[in-house]
């Protein structure tokens, strides 16, 4: 008997695999309506993602210039070299390319080798590559035909060719081209520019499709900065504070700011000691950074980090202190305004004053005795000023004090300046009692930033304009064209323009009669006020009083151009005074500022006769021909060798050398005669001068160089006991004792 399949099985089955059939081609019928109209957009976008690789080209960040053009900060082209570990597919290729790159990039070779062992396509081998070392890598690359496992993204790297600088104003970058710190965190947005991106067809492992596409949008260059900065400037006041603040041992650095008074220009703006902007991480003050290499674990590291953070605070606009007897201008010109006080206007000092029970000691234990308010300036006299503030009444006083700008921040285009706040940083016309009215009155009692006061300054002797400060003059984009100028804002008047000029008047009295004679520059007007102040709100159990010696210069007084103010936060010396201290550093940053910036030197007889001289050529004359000509010049002579002709001199033609200097004449080929510098310390100018004469050598003048000022000599510019050429030149410098 037979079981076969009979014909109506034959139909059932036939029939259930065409439901079957129909149902599956019904369902993926669905499914594709579903994913090629319904869910179309959503698969096309994961399509093109799968398939298409988008890396991004980095923008070239713009330029920072100096008002001269002259390049402080600027970027260059960089690399990073990558790897795509997912397409090594040998261990013998993982050891070429280990071996090969950290031989070219000075990586660890377990360093790679160990990136090659990752389940990844990128992996970053070494970032901020230089183009000469890029061309190397290409090199390795197409040798070993490792073009799909090796390659290299563009980017670049920040370089500021002046190191240190003007670091605290510029600031740095961080790894990823961002700014940091100073003007490149303030105008980041300005300077990064737009990324670009290519767009290219890829597989799964990332090589190319058997199709060509690619799309590129290119980037857009940061615009540049162009500042009010001017580097020789910046250069000159650095390097005479940083003199300074390594002399003195400042605990707390120390600040120079140099400006237009007139524009609200920053020619200069530094603090020392600081950092380089290359390397900002790196300690660059050598007692600290010592300090740090001692400690260990966590306690280094945060030692490190608030290192790191303190040499990066600019200290012009970030910190605050209370001003001392620079703020006097502040009091004198709002009472001179006021017509409370005036030219004839008489004081009476016996060395103290007692103002509601709370008694103020003048620096002059005897007292100035009577004296006008010219005096009162140059005796820097604060039981004076305290009468002075007396006048005014706290009413006045608070008017002038918010009118200066005191209470607010002045505006500058920097990050991170301090907020001064009423209650805390100085008393309002609601809490200001007559006591606290007399402290203020002299510069003690409330903080400020030295940035506040500078601009306070500059209102004092500019016409009586507050002006908003700044440091930067322009924005241009990367072909040179303007996209931005910015000018002066001039925020109100604060007082009258004779009350400047008497001001003005008042501030050279105190550089060529009073306190701040070691700001003295032959043949130009220069003014100014010191300050000395006491760190009142730091605890003083030690025993040690924290101050803060200061000095604020005006010149020419007769057309204010420059204003120069200089702070030494807790110099180490035996007598702190603004004036013995800080008042040198301004001189000597307007002796060498003022003729750079074309300000004409006019002297008086007396100086004229003081003017160093410009040593002659007399090589190739005889010895009786050269010694007719330099001792007619003024100056002495010293022959070595037997010959009849000069065949070379020390100093050489065009020196300046100081009247009755003397320049050695060599006639034959006798080796150049040294002689031991000596130590010039606490000499008068005439024992100096006396002293390098009888040690055969030369010296130029600087600081307070009257003969009857009873100044002494306080630094030389090469130090006693080192060997130099007989006829060497070495600055002296001398300053005269202060009170304030």
């Amino acid at each position: 008997m037979s079981y076969g399949s009979t014909r109506s099985m034959r139909q059932r089955a036939f029939t259930i695999v065409v439901i079957i059939t129909v149902f599956l081609f019904g369902a993926s019928g669905i499914n594709l309506i579903k994913y090629m109209l319904i869910d179309s957009s959503f698969y096309q976008k994961k399509a093109t993602m799968q398939q298409l690789q988008d890396t991004e080209i980095a923008a070239k960040r713009g330029d920072i210039y100096d008002r001269n053009m002259e390049v402080l900060a600027t970027s260059a082209t960089a690399y990073t070299v990558y790897i795509t570990p997912q397409d090594i597919k040998s261990d013998d290729t993982a050891k070429l390319i280990a071996k090969g790159l950290s031989e070219l990039l000075d990586v660890e070779y377990d360093k790679v080798y160990n990136a090659t062992k990752k389940s990844t396509y990128y992996e970053k081998i070494k970032t901020k590559v230089d183009q000469a070392l890029a061309n190397k890598v290409r090199t390795f690359i197409s040798e070993n035909k490792l073009g799909a496992i090796v390659g290299l993204d563009e980017g670049s790297k920040r370089y500021y060719p002046n190191d240190n600088l003007a670091s605290t104003v510029l600031g740095f970058v961080g790894s990823d081209n961002q700014g940091l710190n100073g003007l490149e965190s303030y105008y980041d947005d300005t300077l990064k520019g737009v990324p670009g991106r290519v767009i290219a067809a890829k597989n799964a492992t990332g090589a190319d499709m058997p199709f060509s596409y690619e799309k590129v949008v290119d980037a857009q260059s940061g615009n540049s900065l162009v500042l009010t900065i001017d580097s020789y400037i910046q250069y000159v006041a650095e390097k005479y504070l940083e003199e300074a603040v390594t002399q003195y041992s400042c605990n707390e650095r120390g600040c120079v700011i140099v400006m237009d008074p007139k524009t609200g220009e920053i020619y200069a703006m530094a603090t020392k000691p600081d950092y380089n902007p290359n390397t900002p991480f790196t300690i660059y003050d050598k007692k600290t950074a010592d300090a740090i290499a001692e400690l260990t674990g966590e306690e280094k590291t945060n030692a490190l980090s608030a290192a790191q953070q303190k040499q990066w605070r600019n200290k012009v606009i970030s910190d605050t202190y209370e001003p001392g007897s620079v703020f006097k201008i502040v009091t004198g010109s709002a009472a001179y305004d006021e017509s409370k006080v005036s030219k004839s206007s008489t004081f009476n000092c016996s060395g103290k004053i007692n103002i509601a029970g709370t008694t103020y000691n003048c620096h002059k234990h005897s007292g100035h005795g009577h004296q006008d308010l010219a005096d009162a300036f140059q005796n820097s006299c604060n039981p004076a000023f305290i009468q002075i503030g007396q006048m005014l009444g706290t009413e006045l006083f608070f008017k002038y004090f918010q009118a200066y700008g005191l209470t607010e921040r002045t505006g500058i285009d920097l990050p991170g300046e301090a907020t001064t706040t009423a209650g805390i940083s100085y008393h309002d016309i609601s809490t200001m009692s007559i006591v606290d009215l007399a402290s203020e009155s002299f510069g003690q009692g409330f903080n400020v930033t030295p940035i506040q006061l500078a601009t306070a300054v500059c209102a004092s002797v500019n016409g009586g304009y507050l002006v908003e400060p700044h440091v930067v003059r322009e924005i241009i984009d990367s072909e040179g064209n303007t996209i931005k100028k910015i000018g002066t804002t001039t925020k109100r008047q604060v007082i009258s323009a004779e009350t400047s000029k008497a001001i003005c008047s008042f501030l050279e009295g105190v550089v060529t009669e009073g306190s701040g004679k070691n700001a003295y520059v032959a043949g130009y007007r220069v003014g100014g006020k010191t300050g000395t102040s006491q760190k009142l709100a730091q605890s003083n159990a030690d025993g040690v009083k924290r101050l803060v010696a200061s000095f604020c210069g005006v010149a020419p007084c007769d057309d204010a151009q420059l204003v120069c103010l200089v702070v030494l936060d807790e110099p180490n010396a035996p007598v702190v005074y603004g004036g013995t201290l800080a008042a040198p550093v301004a001189g000597k940053i307007f002796n060498d500022v003022l003729p750079y910036l074309g300000v004409e030197a006019i002297y008086t007889d007396e100086e004229l006769k003081k003017i160093d001289i410009a040593v002659p050529s007399v090589a190739g004359k005889t010895v009786e021909q050269a010694k007719r000509e330099l001792e007619s010049s003024g100056i002495s002579i010293k022959t070595v060798g037997n010959g009849e002709k000069v065949i070379r001199q020390l100093p050489s033609a065009g020196h300046l050398i100081s009247r009755g200097g003397t320049v050695v004449l060599y006639t034959d080929d006798s080796e150049n005669t040294k002689v031991t510098v000596p130590d010039f310390s606490g000499y008068s100018i005439s024992g100096a001068n006396s002293l390098a004469s009888a040690n055969q050598l030369n010296i130029t003048l600087s600081g307070v160089t009257g003969e009857n000022s009873g100044a002494t000599a306080y630094s030389q510019s090469i130090a006693p006991g080192e060997k130099v050429d007989m006829g060497t030149i070495i600055t002296v410098s001398f300053r005269v004792s202060s009170t304030d």
